[in-house]
């Protein structure tokens, strides 16, 4: 994994818990092309840089409840990213749960993971 690979802790640390979700989500949302592409490569890629960034935020030490959230919500895309086959509506689901973990970011849910998907 290069991408990402020499963004230090204390870089990340200056965008706000919004930003970083929000950066978290573009990362899923570009995983979601591999998914509907059936490329199960790069989906793997993608969800690299996904938990990636997830373990910066959490490194963070973000509000308590939000911090829990984050790692049962890293638990589960480890899970996708070890899984052997490319669950679209997992990931849909996923996605969507990550954009609720703040006002800001659950905004952007019509436009990247709608229901009816």
């Amino acid at each position: 994994m290069t991408q990402h690979a020499a963004l230090s802790a204390e870089r990340w640390a200056e965008f706000d818990i919004d930003q970083q979700i929000l950066m978290i989500g573009n990362e899923m949302n570009r995983a979601s092309r591999f998914v509907a592409g059936g490329d199960p490569e790069g989906l793997r890629r993608g969800y690299e840089r996904v938990l990636r960034l997830a373990d910066l935020t959490a490194a963070g030490r973000p509000r308590r409840a939000l911090l829990r959230e984050l790692l049962r919500w890293r638990e589960l895309v480890a899970g996708l990213y070890q899984s052997e086959t490319l669950d679209a509506a997992l990931h849909r689901a996923a996605f969507r749960a990550l954009l609720q973990m703040t006002p800001t970011a659950s905004r952007q849910i019509p436009y990247l993971v709608p229901r009816d998907r």
